[in-house]
């Protein structure tokens, strides 16, 4: 079972095959189970899913590699097919940020700056030169957990990535970025996390006609005012629902109602219900809202693009540019690619765009599989083709098999019934997903690279998708159904670290996958390939289907079917086998709870009108309807839904009957397919009853199912409580009685519209069902009854048939028993049927089989039958009988007077007499008939004679011109005028042919034409004379095609002289064609002659040359050019198999770039002696074999020399005396002969051996030289390598064997010798062994030997160094000292104890202060020696302890407080504030304020008086630099403890620690009293914290913990100085800022007995019981009196806190109007046009249309005498000016503009104040109360304060 490969066709075309090792995953990831099944389980997939099923579905995924002999030919043309593509940005489907819309983001982000800090974003925010998008920086850092998070984890570059996608990330960037979210966007953040938290608590809805004005006058903030339409137009929310048109439209289901639950978008205005979103909310949500289109952007909006068609070859070529620039030409691994390809996800790589040929449509783009109805290709065979196309594993086939549940779907699917094609490249992806329903899927890679999958089991779904939630929280905010858009990929080590189990599969070609249901899984492909899927469901999916269905129901997402229509065409399926059984049941008891539950909530809610749905055509099959789909939730509404006459297209589940409209349920119809006892039935089917339930058990089930829904299901009727099946009993004992009744259309209808709510249920509604049928049969019955009365009774006779009622039907109607119900008219319609009977006795007696009538007699009956009112089928049989009498008369009379020759068939005559014994009238032409048939008879007997005999050509001309006068047209007689014409046209065609026959030159076409003639003569029946001479001119035909043959072709001499004598038989020996070859026959015999004379004899080349030049041009076969040939063309293939011989002899001494072999040349001489051509070179070529023999044999000598130089035997011996100058005289001897050899040009076998002789000998002098000098160990380990490439003969020798030896021992020696830079050491006693082999060997090395004593003793000696070092008493050891020794035993020491010891104790010492020097460079910043460092560092902790000390009240120094630099050269500065003293350099300008040249504020006094506090994650608040930890200088200590000798910087790190610990003690107590301290005095307080942050940003050592609670005490401190200066401030607070310090002061645990947190909740309290009044006064309608009002205007004015609004709504109030005195009301007012005030219509009894000028009575006098020219008080109502609006309620209480009187109208007449207050009391008294000064402006009110004398004064 090993890997699959592809095939060789694929392999041809596609030009490469797999180039990626399959080596283990590079994000080790488990990998998931592999199956192998054999030949007998591979026959059923789905038996074979179901058994492995336990063991893989845990893994989510799987993967079956099929046995070896399962190999499907590919079946699409990889030349033709073409293919569109998809583009995949690759690094996007992870790392990209929410497709946010700017626009949106900046409204919502504007309104949170109002409504919170009371600003609007001014500026833009600039970052590296360009505006910074502030919705793609909030979503890059909630995409990593908020700010704090990423600060703490430091992932700012990561951030900087989403916000710029390109450019170069550098730490001033990131600080740079973190600074412009925590100035604009940190507050923001904090925000919107809070609203995510909190839950609504608000019960008003978005939408709501009741979003206008509260009662007190506030605006709700979230409250939708006035919106505008698509086009424009404003529309007013709360519009009556009388009018047609709604406030609002949802944008899902099209729906106005339910406006209460309408959402509104706060940008685009539009519309939706709360439950029609996807996924719907359950509440509204706090804050502002935005619908997705407005949240998301199309410019950021991603998805995979549609891309351009290939061809599969230039995406090959598209696809191998790819790989290339990733790997190059090397095989890349698998850890590789899947690092490379994770690492471009997760955006680190940069911009990376493939191409991938997805979701191809097989019914469109074709089939990799063989499918029937495919063309094949002529590649693939056709039983190979037929099998595959067959096979259950064909993924064409998986979806329909018996076991599938899908088998019962007819449409076909794409993707599920029908599977998609996929072509990838490296790197196209398929991201997160679970199959549509939770299926099954099946992948099978057909050919190509390897695929990588990944998969979650489907129990673990949800966790995995509360991973995806929590890692990419910004794209699900923008869409929160992304798991079902297939764009997003995670890293699944991402799943592993949060827990969810994750596994691994890499699918090869040839190999299956499968995905288990709900299992999520993705992938990659690693190059080009080729794969196919397709969607499956055995028996166990159906419980994930449902839970499936149930998914595409919560995220309103539409399904691909109905699964409750699948389940119940399954049950109806008589397949079922027991595996499919259990689920069945399963899932269909639970559908039919779930339906059995919602029909019975909606009856009880009142929905009682109901009707079945029309009946499925085809209700074996799913889909081949499309049902209707809710509105809301998009599901298919297969077995119920709800729907309502106000709109009648729109259908809603029965979970969201609710939402169809606002009508009473009394409209709503309930729509259902199956009753509940259906569904019912189908669950006790599959549970194993039978079909057919008997009627015992349906009571039975009917009484059981009565007693539990007696009590269950009831509700209010007008008598009390009722139950279902009461009401059910009530209704059935009514409908006996109305049966009983006589018949009423009206009552049975009504009856029937009341049945309607039982008919939908279970076994109890049984009854109901049956009394309704026959309330239906009843009525049905009865209405046929009156509507074929009324048609008898309302026909005339001018109408036809059709017209009236059926005598038939009117019986079947009377004989229906017992009557259907109480019909009194049908008594009336017994009668006409009476009568119609009897004229039907009538007509079948007439028109029995012994009736002879005549036909008036017959047209007399069909007359009455006419005239009846009651239509009868006997009159159609009785019309029929009268026309085929009066159509036989005519033909026979036709036939009698016809006189022509054969003009009439006697088959006429024949039909006429058989018709004529079916009529049942007698007719006078019978007896005419019957003597025509007799004169008919005796003709036929006269041809029959004619026939019996041989037959005359003359004799039957004249029976035949006898015959024209007879009219009838006899068979005997056409037949033989047959055979007269076919005689004659025979003797026609004969002559035809003879003509020129002997001068054709197509004699072929004339033997076919006379072979033809001559059959077709013998065949004729009529006998002719020409015959025998057509067989005599076929032989002459076929003679002359043989010459002509002879002519065209060459033949043999036998076949010409063949020809001739049968041309003198047949007498045409003279043609000129027999001439022609006569001659050809005669050459021919005289060139056969000659070349049997030089065959005999040896011939010149010469001879045979000019014998076959003769033979061209002769066309005959001759017989001996064969051996001529032969002869010839041997001796020529000889000469040139000679020729590089011959050529060699005269090149002889140069050597040949190719050599010959001596054997060829041997058969070369032996078959020269074989010729039959006379030549010269044979001899030429034998002496060249002499001088090649000569040659061997002197080889022979010097190779037997080699061999005995191999095999000496003392070798020592030899070597003393001259071995070495003996192998190089034999080494340059065997060079000499080698060259000779070559010289010859000849490929002797010898030259090898004498090779490797020389190459054997040179090594041996190799060898023995190093006997007196020292070798290198790479020169060694060449010569060892080298031995392999020696034969096997010099290896196996005595000299060779030995060297090799020798040469082994070297190598050993120079390993074992201790060298400084070697990592790997021996021991002592392996160089010993060593020494003692070299006893052993045979050939001896004295300079080797004395290098291993050598290093022996130097090893000994520095053994004793070290124990003199570790083991001494003399006290303890310096660090240098111990460097020595181990740089000493780097070149003199063996591997030991010793030198383990010593390397151990360096490096860990060598570690450790390597550690020192990173954590205290960390902090110094400067690359000093670490004693430097750790000097600067005690200096800062002495710095440090004298702050403490001075506030102590130690002596003070002029010393500058951030350095520890005491140079008095420096100039120092003191701080206005502390006094203290700092150097000028020391001071950050940033923060420090300098107010002269020599005085200034130190920054930690800044920190202090400004309140300002920086959290960072426990770095100190005010340093010069960074710090080092306490804890890590503690661990450091410790750590250096055992050390076995004396380092001076451990010493240091030991005081260091002291001092640290002793500011920490001074530090905590500070910041333990600070925290404790609660008082108001926070001058002590604040000096102790100054003293401690002085201390705190000197010392360069830092405990978290203490810097920690030193930060909390600042932040503190800080909120308590804040809130003094709040407080105590000249300006008054606001209850937002008060609110805003007291949650500050919560979050950092301010206690409660605190003084100023006990104030802070004071003043609120306050503050906010006066609000509360004010409020409730401002919408009182004047019920308080004025006085009460302006004395809480003083005491809001007298609050601690500032409230301007509710202030100014006070002040609103206590402003006055009208003679009613009464604050400002929804009532009509008009202003006057002289004073300005305002008086409602019904105070002054004034009505509609309002004047076109006002003057108020208190105005009248004075009116009267500056317009003297008016007459009244108002204008004419027709004037064109508008009547004068009232006053609207706006927060400036703005009057509307009046057109006023010109300047001249309002100049100011002295008048006698007497006059005016000579009017009436009443009026004298408004005058009084209204009195202003006279010059006042229009439409503009006093100050509060110039009113409160008048008011006082009206008192």
């Amino acid at each position: 079972m090993g890997k699959g490969r592809p095939r060789a066709v694929e392999q041809g075309v596609l030009g490469h095959s797999s180039t990626t090792s399959s080596s283990p995953g590079a994000l080790n990831i488990p990998q998931a189970p592999v199956f192998y099944p054999t030949e007998e389980e591979f026959k059923d997939p789905l038996e074979f899913i179901s058994n492995i099923r336990p063991q893989a579905e845990p893994y989510g995924i799987c993967k079956i590699v099929p046995p070896k002999d399962w190999k499907p030919p590919f079946a699409l043309d990889l030349e033709s097919f073409t293919f569109p593509t998809k583009t995949q940005a690759i690094h996007q489907l992870q790392a990209r940020s929410a497709a946010c819309d700017p626009d949106t983001f900046e409204l919502e982000y504007n309104r949170f700056l109002e409504d919170h800090c009371g600003k609007r974003l001014k500026k833009k925010a600039v970052f590296e030169g360009e505006e910074l998008e502030l919705c793609k920086l909030f979503n890059a850092v909630k995409r990593h957990g908020g700010y704090e998070k990423v600060v703490k984890e430091k992932r700012w570059g990561e951030v900087f990535r989403f916000v710029r996608s390109v450019g170069k990330i550098s730490e001033c960037s990131k600080h740079v970025l973190c600074q412009l979210y925590r100035e604009h966007l940190f507050d923001y953040e904090i925000h919107h996390s809070q609203l995510n938290c909190e839950k609504p608590v608000r019960k008003c809805k978005r939408g709501m006609q009741g979003d206008r004005k509260v009662a007190h006058g506030l605006d709700v903030s979230s409250s939708k005012r006035r919106r505008k339409n698509s086009e424009g137009e404003k529309v007013k929310v709360g519009k009556p629902k009388e009018e047609a048109e709604f406030d609002q439209i949802c944008e899902q289901c099209r729906s106005g109602f339910h406006g209460e639950l309408m959402l509104l978008c706060d940008r685009c205005n539009k519309g939706w219900h709360i439950y029609c979103l996807s996924p719907p909310l359950k509440r509204v949500p706090l804050g502002n809202w935005y619908c997705l289109e407005c949240i998301n952007s199309d410019k950021d909006s991603f998805g995979f693009v549609p891309g351009k068609c290939f061809s599969l070859e230039t995406f090959r070529r598209l696809a191998d540019r790819a790989k290339r620039k990733w790997f190059g030409s090397a095989c890349a691994s698998r850890l590789q690619i899947e690092k490379k390809f994770w690492e471009i996800v997760e955006g680190t790589v940069g911009e990376v765009e493939v191409m991938y040929g997805s979701d191809l449509d097989t019914s469109l783009y074709g089939s990799g599989f063989p499918r029937v109805n495919d063309l094949r290709p002529p590649s693939i065979a056709a039983e190979v083709w037929d099998e595959y196309a067959a096979s259950p594993w064909n993924l064409n086939n998986l979806p329909k098999l018996e076991a599938s549940m899908l088998r019962a779907v007819s449409h076909n699917i794409a993707g599920v019934m029908v599977p998609w094609l996929y072509v990838g490249m490296l790197f196209s992806s398929f991201c997160w997903h679970f199959e549509d329903h939770c299926f099954y899927s099946m992948n099978y890679l057909h050919w190509g690279e390897p695929k990588c999958w990944y998969s979650v089991p489907g129990s673990e779904a949800n966790a995995f998708e509360q991973v995806m939630r929590n890692s990419l929280p910004d794209l699900f905010d923008a869409q929160p159904d992304l798991l079902f858009q297939l764009v997003t990929m995670l890293n699944p080590s991402v799943l592993q670290e949060n827990g969810v189990p994750v596994y691994s599969v890499l699918q090869e070609p040839g190999n299956f996958v499968i995905t288990f249901p709900r299992s999520y899984h993705g992938g990659f492909n690693f190059g080009l390939n080729c794969a196919e899927a397709v969607n499956f469901a055995p028996a166990d999916w159906l419980p994930h289907g449902g839970l499936g269905a149930e998914l595409y129901r919560s995220y309103h997402k539409a399904a691909v079917l109905s699964h409750e229509e699948l389940l119940c065409v399954v049950a109806k399926l008589s397949g079922c086998n027991s595996k499919v059984l259990p689920y069945l049941k399963e899932e269909l008891l639970r559908i039919f709870t779930k339906e059995k539950s919602w029909r019975e909530r909606l009856w009880r809610s009142g929905i009682i009108n109901s009707s079945p749905m029309s009946p499925s055509k085809h209700p074996e099959y799913v889909g081949t309807e499309e049902d209707p789909t809710c509105i809301i939730c998009l599901q298919y509404l297969y077995l119920s839904a709800v729907v309502c006459s106000c709109r009648p297209s729109a259908f809603v589940c029965l979970e969201h009957w609710e939402h169809l409209c606002e009508c009473s349920p009394s409209k709503h119809w309930l729509l259902y397919r199956h009753t509940l006892a259906d569904l019912n039935a189908m669950v006790h089917i599959v549970d194993g009853c039978n079909l057919e339930l008997t009627t015992q058990r349906r009571i039975h089930r009917r009484q059981i199912a009565n007693s539990k829904e007696s009590s269950a299901m009831t509700k209010k009727v007008k008598g009390g409580l009722a139950s279902h099946a009461q009401l059910a009993e009530e209704w059935i004992l009514s409908s006996c009685k109305l049966l009983q009744t006589p018949f009423s259309r009206s009552a049975y209808i009504n009856a029937l519209k009341e049945a309607e709510q039982f008919l939908w249920g279970g076994l109890e509604m049984d009854p109901v069902r049956d009394m309704a049928g026959n309330l239906v049969k009843a009525l049905d019955w009865a209405e046929e009854v009156r509507d074929c009365l009324s048609k008898i009774e309302t026909w005339s006779g001018d109408c036809n048939n059709n017209t009236k009622v059926s005598w038939r039907a009117v019986d079947t109607l009377l004989n229906v028993n017992p009557m259907p119900c109480n019909e009194l008219s049908h008594l009336k319609l017994k009668a006409y049927a009476e009568d119609a009977r009897i004229l039907v006795g009538e007509i079948e007696q007439a028109l029995s089989t012994f009736s002879h009538v005549s036909l008036a007699e017959l047209e007399m009956l069909y007359s009455r039958a006419s005239a009846m009112p009651v239509f009868l089928e006997e009159s159609v049989k009785l019309a029929y009988e009268i026309s085929s009498v009066k159509a036989w008369r005519d033909s026979v009379q036709k036939c009698i007077s016809e006189k022509g020759p054969a003009a009439i068939e006697v088959d006429a005559l024949s039909k006429l007499k058989l018709k004529m014994s079916e009529l049942h009238a007698y007719l006078p032409e019978r007896e005419l008939l019957l003597d025509l048939l007799e004169h008919v008879e005796t003709w036929q007997s006269r041809c029959s004679e004619i026939m019996k005999g041989p037959i005359r050509l003359k004799e039957i001309e004249v029976f035949l011109q006898e015959s024209d006068s007879f009219p009838i047209s006899i068979p005997e007689l056409k037949l033989l005028r047959q055979y007269h014409c076919d005689a004659v046209s025979w003797i026609s065609c004969f002559h035809d042919v003879l003509v020129n026959i002997h001068e054709r030159a197509d004699q072929k076409n004339v033997i076919v034409e006379l072979t033809c003639i001559l059959e077709a003569g013998k065949s004729l029946t009529v006998q002719v004379d020409e015959l025998p001479l057509v067989e005599v001119e076929l032989k002459k035909a076929c003679c002359r095609e043989k010459a002509l043959q002879a002519c065209s072709t060459r033949m043999s001499l036998d076949f010409i002289r063949q020809v001739i004598g049968e041309a003198s038989l047949l007498q045409i020996e003279n043609e000129k064609i027999f001439i022609v070859i006569s001659g050809v026959l005669a050459s021919g015999i005289s060139w056969e002659e000659r070349a049997k004379l030089i065959l005999e004899s040896v011939a010149q080349m010469s001879d045979f040359e000019e014998a076959l030049r003769m033979s061209v041009n002769i066309f005959v076969i001759l017989p001996s050019l064969c051996d001529v040939e032969d002869a010839l063309s041997m001796a020529k293939s000889w000469m040139m198999r000679s020729q590089p011989f011959l050529l060699s002899t005269q090149l002889t001494g140069h050597a040949s770039s190719s050599f010959l072999k001596v054997d060829i040349l041997k058969e070369l001489v032996a078959e020269s002696k074989l010729l039959r051509v006379s030549l010269k070179e044979p001899e030429m070529l034998q002496r060249l074999l002499e001088r090649c023999e000569a040659w061997e044999h002197d080889v022979h000598s010097f190779l037997d020399c080699g061999k005995s130089m191999f095999n000496m035997k003392d070798i020592g011996i030899e070597i003393m005396n001259g071995l070495t100058e003996r192998i190089e005289g034999l080494v340059t001897s065997i060079k000499i002969v080698t060259t000779a050899g070559l010289s010859l040009g000849f490929d002797f076998d010898e030259i090898p051996q004498l090779q490797n002789t020389a190459s054997s000998l040179e090594w041996c002098l190799k060898v023995l030289s190093y006997c007196s000098c020292s070798p290198l160990l790479e020169e060694v380990d060449s010569l060892i390598e080298n031995v392999e490439h020696l034969p096997a003969v010099f290896s196996s020798s005595i000299l060779g064997s030995s060297l090799v030896n020798g040469a082994r021992w070297l190598r050993k020696v120079l390993k074992v010798i201790p060298e400084p830079y070697r990592q790997r050491r021996c021991k002592l006693s392996d160089v010993e062994e060593v020494l003692d082999e070299a006893q052993r060997i045979k050939v001896p090395f004295p300079v080797m030997v004395a290098r291993l004593v050598n290093a022996i003793e130097k090893h000994k000696s520095w053994q004793e160094q070290v124990h003199t070092f570790f083991y001494s008493k003399s006290g303890e050891q310096s660090w240098s000292a111990l460097l020595q020794l181990k740089e000493l035993g780097a070149f003199d020491a063996l591997h030991c104890a010793e030198l383990e010891l010593v390397v151990s104790e360096t490096e860990k010492i060598e570690k450790w202060i390597l550690r020192c020097k990173e954590e205290v460079e960390f902090c110094i910043g400067d690359v000093n020696p670490l004693q430097s460092d750790l000097l600067k560092i005690k200096q800062s902790l002495d710095r440090s302890l004298y702050l403490y000390e001075n506030s102590k009240g130690c002596s003070v120094e002029k010393l500058c407080v951030c350095c520890c630099s005491d140079s008095e050269e420096q100039e120092l500065l003191a701080c206005i504030t502390c006094n203290e003293w700092y150097h000028p350099s020391c001071l950050r300008s940033k923060l420090a304020t300098t107010n002269t040249a020599k005085e200034s504020t130190c920054p930690h006094c800044l920190l202090i008086e400004n309140a300002v506090t920086s959290r960072n994650g426990g770095q100190p608040l005010i340093s010069g630099g960074k710090q080092v930890e306490l804890n890590i200088l503690i661990e450091l200590l410790s750590d250096a403890k055992d050390f076995s000798v004396r380092v001076e910087e451990r010493d240091l790190i030991e005081k260091l620690v002291e001092q640290a610990l002793a500011c920490k003690a001074c530090l905590t107590e500070v910041v333990d009293f600070a925290l404790s301290y609660v008082d108001k005095d926070l001058r002590s307080i604040c000096e102790r914290l100054l003293v401690a942050v002085k201390a705190a940003s000197v010392a360069v050592v830092y405990d978290r913990h203490t810097s920690s609670n030193l930060e909390l005490a600042l932040a503190r401190n800080s909120w308590k100085i804040k809130v003094e200066r709040l407080l105590e401030g000249s300006q008054k607070p606001v209850i937002r800022q008060i609110q805003r310090l007291l949650k500050e002061g919560l979050a950092i645990n301010i206690p409660y007995e605190d003084h100023f947190m006990q104030k802070l909740r004071e003043v609120k309290h306050i503050g906010m019981q006066w609000v509360d009044h004010a409020r409730k006064v401002a919408s009182d309608s004047g019920a308080l009196e004025l006085d009460e009002v302006f004395n809480l205007i003083t005491d809001g004015e007298n609050l601690p806190i500032h409230f301007e609004k509710e202030l100014k709504l006070l002040r609103a109030r206590s402003v006055l109007y009208c003679i009613c005195r009464k604050p400002y009301d929804q009532r009509a007012m008009i202003a006057c046009d002289q004073c300005d005030e305002w008086y409602h219509f019904d105070c002054i009894n004034l009505r509609e249309p309002p004047p076109k000028i006002y003057v108020c009575p208190a105005c009248e006098p004075l009116a009267e005498d500056l317009f003297p020219n008016q007459n009244g008080r108002s204008s004419s109502t027709n004037d064109a000016e508008p009547p004068t609006p009232p006053p609207q309620h706006s927060g400036s209480k703005k009057r509307p503009k009046k057109v006023r009187p010109n300047l001249q109208q309002k100049i100011l007449v002295v008048t006698d104040l007497s006059n005016i207050l000579r009017r009436s009391s009443e009026i004298d008294r408004l005058w009084w109360r209204n009195r202003k000064p006279l010059r006042r402006t229009a439409r503009k009110r006093a100050v509060l304060e110039s009113l409160s004398p008048l008011l006082h004064n009206i008192e």
